[in-house]
């Protein structure tokens, strides 16, 4: 039987004194008669007797002390200037960034250089919740087919030596706002697979020649040798403009093409489109040209340079399958310029070059930059489209 409300009005008290009085075995055997008694369930019966007893520590809630509260300001702020990384990210990022930060703001304590370098990136994500919630990040489908030369760019069935820097994946995105009708700006978004460095570039109308020139000049700024090049089947880049210009060299370069509507194929160039034109301009339209080659300056001077050099991106490591479930490991979080500066990846020259201009960059700089650039051409916006629900995973 069930004890009645009354019955534990006047009962429960005296055997909670009874019960908190007791060792061990005491509770155990007390525990043992109000169940055999009343039909209660074990763990019913420790809430009823245990609800008198105070808590061990007197703390309302179990586990250690919080203790990186004193570093909260300094990782926001890297974290606010970082593009809003995920932990695993901003983990890799923070070592990049604090020997700059000191020039910029607050010296740090002793004690605080000890928990920025003992903070995990599961702990990262939990101290900076309460920012997220607070700084939320600020699509159409615009690619149209290019039959003409289907047959004469294979569709990319192998696989590259993803080993070595040099092999890129090219996407465009509209900068149309909620409709593709009229003129306007395309961003290109060029992404070495082995290394992740990209490039971008903004062109009018995504025309043949105003694509083949923005190509020509991500090929002078990239710091390798162009060995491959994969698209979509969109016209901007399946035309004999292009095709010509990798082709008729002494070296020609490899030119491949995605399936038709399989996205994965251009998966690396496909998640830098979000961190790229989208992070940075959002889903607005820009229908004015005047706004072409301010936009490559900023992605030239400012923007790639704070992405290549110190945003740290992931990378899939290993995949396998378990049963009827993929399991996938990425790699420790690093940035393009880690990726290259790796030994045998690029030669001694091109090395020394990039590290003196790491040596020369400062992301605080890069980010005021930006952000100075960016304002004047986010006037521009005609039209503001809200971000989808849900938004982009930052990898």
């Amino acid at each position: 039987m069930n004890m009645s409300q009354a019955i534990k009005t006047d009962l429960l008290p005296k055997l909670r004194a009874r019960y908190e009085r007791r060792g061990r075995e005491g509770k155990t055997r007390r525990l043992d008669e109000l169940c055999e008694d009343y039909g209660y369930e074990r763990k019913y019966a420790i809430k009823l007797l245990g609800d008198a007893l105070p808590a061990p520590s007197g703390r309302k809630h179990p586990g250690p002390e919080p203790r990186y509260g004193l570093i909260e300001p300094v990782v926001r702020t890297i974290w606010l200037a970082a593009e809003q990384p995920c932990g695993k990210r901003l983990a890799s990022a923070l070592p990049l960034w604090l020997r700059h930060y000191e020039r910029h703001h607050d010296k740090f304590t002793a004690r605080q250089r000890e928990l920025l370098r003992a903070i995990s990136a599961a702990t990262l994500d939990r101290l900076l919740a309460p920012a997220r919630a607070e700084h939320p990040l600020r699509g159409r489908c615009a690619t149209k087919p290019g039959s003409l030369l289907k047959t004469e760019i294979p569709l990319r069935t192998g696989t590259w030596d993803v080993t070595r820097p040099g092999y890129l994946e090219a996407d465009s995105v509209a900068h149309c706002g909620s409709s593709l009708a009229g003129d306007f700006i395309w961003s290109l978004t060029y992404t070495d697979i082995a290394s992740q460095w990209t490039e971008g570039r903004a062109v009018w109308n995504k025309g043949a020649a105003g694509v083949l020139a923005a190509t020509r000049t991500v090929e002078t700024a990239l710091p390798f040798v162009l060995l491959g090049f994969d698209c979509d089947n969109g016209s901007e880049f399946l035309n004999h403009h292009l095709l010509g210009y990798l082709h008729e060299r002494k070296r020609p370069v490899a030119f491949t093409r995605s399936r038709p509507y399989h996205k994965d194929d251009n998966a690396h160039v496909e998640q830098k489109n979000w961190m790229w034109p989208r992070q940075l301009l959002g889903y607005g339209r820009l229908e004015t040209a005047a706004w072409v080659e301010p936009l490559n300056a900023l992605y030239q001077a400012a923007w790639g340079p704070l992405m290549n050099f110190f945003l740290p991106g992931l990378k899939l490591e290993r995949k396998w399958r378990e049963r009827s479930a993929w399991k996938k490991r990425d790699e420790p979080a690093r940035t393009a310029y880690q990726r290259l500066m790796s030994v045998g990846v690029l030669g001694r020259r091109a090395r020394r070059e990039l590290r003196e201009r790491y040596e020369s960059l400062d992301p605080f700089v890069l980010k005021r930059e930006v952000e100075r650039r960016l304002k004047p051409i986010l006037t521009g916006v005609t039209e503001v489209v809200p971000r989808p629900a849900g938004g982009y995973a930052s990898r």
